[in-house]
């Protein structure tokens, strides 16, 4: 009996110990947390900044001493940011334990007490409200996401959703937004948004069968008629375009969908979903923000026609556009992911520097080569394929489009997808488009791209 007390002690302590040490962030901003809520008699809510020094979020004191949430820019940062009233969510809720505690000198604590609580500490993120705003605006009417990062450090500079929200009136419009369940106001589309990748997915069926076929791709060459028919199914080229005879570099940059049909046939499946789930398809994404998990299925028994779609990036694969920008970046980074973050730093009221995000490497999800091979092929997309607007810039920029076709029975759509990087051989912004019901990656998605890469470049310029 002693032996097991003394054991379930051990595990008892083992476990406290883990819980401080790996896990600690996830529950100071778990939402049912409520130890930080206890400081809200000792603490003012602390600002969140951004990069360029942006207030996006602060407490304004009323004069009959309530406190008031306000958010400058209203509905820009909506999702990313968050809110802190009817719950939390955003950055809101992740750093509420920050915001709501203060590492400022005795002092300045103690003078503070003498009249009014103390501010909490200060989040600066990493996002850029200029480059945010922009990428905003290019978004325009349509839902969807727009996703902005380095790939060097996987530091996220813009993060837009749409449908979103004003969360200075949260509490006022709270009802309806929640009864709302076609538009989904409240969903992040950037990490929890799942759509059919599209012709976006090519980068994975291309690198599948580079693996697969190490000598044989080099020599692949397919005759397209617009379409490629076996048995009952036929894959067809958007617009029933005839590409003629294509390589696989240019299959890739007219993005053919009968070619890539024609390839899906000749992947083994088990291969290519081992390979998927590699590159975190089925899996958690190496973030602490809150993501919904990408889909990927395909069975040794799929039949030739799973085979076909799921090659050209339809059928049952699903796929977030934050898990698309961290492959893209990968990519863009000779084949290493690092991990996404949003908060650069944490400071006290008085300046004191209380915390600082170093970047950190996820892991190598494919080789130098592959992703120098991948990324002369996205070259080639901007330079004379479906991404050639981006070639009429002061920059170079490598990249895919997507036409993702979603719904059935009279609620068809197609969506606009695009996910590439500009300065090609010294890469420095990763950039990934998702316009719901856009029309093709070149009509919608790329001018969006397109805005948000001359605002980064005009941004450095100053």
């Amino acid at each position: 009996m002693t032996y097991t007390f003394v054991a379930l002690f051990l595990l008892m302590i083992g476990y406290v110990i883990y819980l401080n040490a790996f896990r600690a962030d996830d529950l100071n901003s778990n939402r049912y947390n409520t130890k930080h809520d206890a400081n809200l008699d000792k603490y003012i809510r602390g600002p969140i900044l951004s990069s360029d020094g942006s207030v996006l979020a602060q407490t304004q004191t009323n004069e009959d001493g309530t406190e008031t949430r306000v958010y400058p820019y209203a509905n820009i940062f909506a999702h990313v940011i968050g809110y802190s009233t009817n719950g939390k969510s955003g950055l809101e809720s992740y750093c509420s334990n920050d915001l709501l505690d203060s590492h400022a000198s005795v002092l300045t604590q103690l003078k503070d007490q003498n009249d009014r609580k103390t501010m909490g500490d200060t989040v600066v993120v990493t996002l850029n409200a200029t480059l945010q705003n922009s990428a905003y605006q290019a978004l325009g009417s349509y839902n969807g996401a727009v996703i902005a990062l380095e790939p060097k450090t996987g530091k996220i500079l813009a993060m837009v959703s749409k449908p979103d929200y004003d969360p200075n009136v949260i509490g006022e419009i709270w009802e309806s937004v929640i009864t709302d369940s076609s538009s989904s106001v409240l969903l992040n589309r950037a990490t929890q948004g799942l759509y059919p990748p599209g012709s976006t997915f090519k980068i994975l069926t291309t690198l599948a069968y580079m693996r697969q076929r190490p000598i044989d791709y080099k020599k692949f060459s397919f005759d397209c008629n617009s379409q490629l028919t076996v048995n009952d199914v036929t894959i067809r080229c958007y617009n029933s375009t005839v590409h003629g005879k294509v390589d696989l570099e240019g299959a890739f940059a007219h993005s053919c969908n009968a070619a890539f049909a024609q390839i899906g046939l000749n992947l083994d499946d088990r291969e290519f979903h081992s390979m998927c789930e590699e590159l975190l398809f089925n899996k958690a994404l190496p973030t602490t923000l809150q993501h919904s998990t990408s889909q990927f299925v395909l069975n040794e028994d799929s039949s030739y026609g799973e085979e076909m779609t799921t090659a050209i990036g339809q059928g049952n694969t699903l796929v977030t556009p934050l898990h698309m920008a961290l492959l893209t970046a990968a990519i863009a980074n000779g084949g290493i992911m690092m991990k996404p973050y949003l908060v650069d730093h944490i400071e006290a009221v008085d300046g004191v520097l209380v915390s600082k995000t170093a970047p950190a490497k996820y892991k190598r999800v494919m080789t130098t080569e592959e992703s120098r091979i991948l990324t002369e092929m996205m070259k080639e997309t901007v330079a004379g394929g479906t991404a050639t607007e981006l070639s009429w810039y002061g920059f170079t920029a490598a990249g895919k489009t997507g036409s993702a076709e979603y719904g059935a029975n009279g609620n068809e759509g197609t969506h606009s997808w695009f996910v590439g990087f500009s300065n090609v051989y010294d890469p420095d912004l990763v950039v990934a488009v998702i316009a719901e019901d856009g029309g093709t990656g070149s009509q919608t998605a790329v001018p969006i791209a397109a805005q948000v890469f001359q605002t980064y470049y005009s941004i450095k310029e100053n």
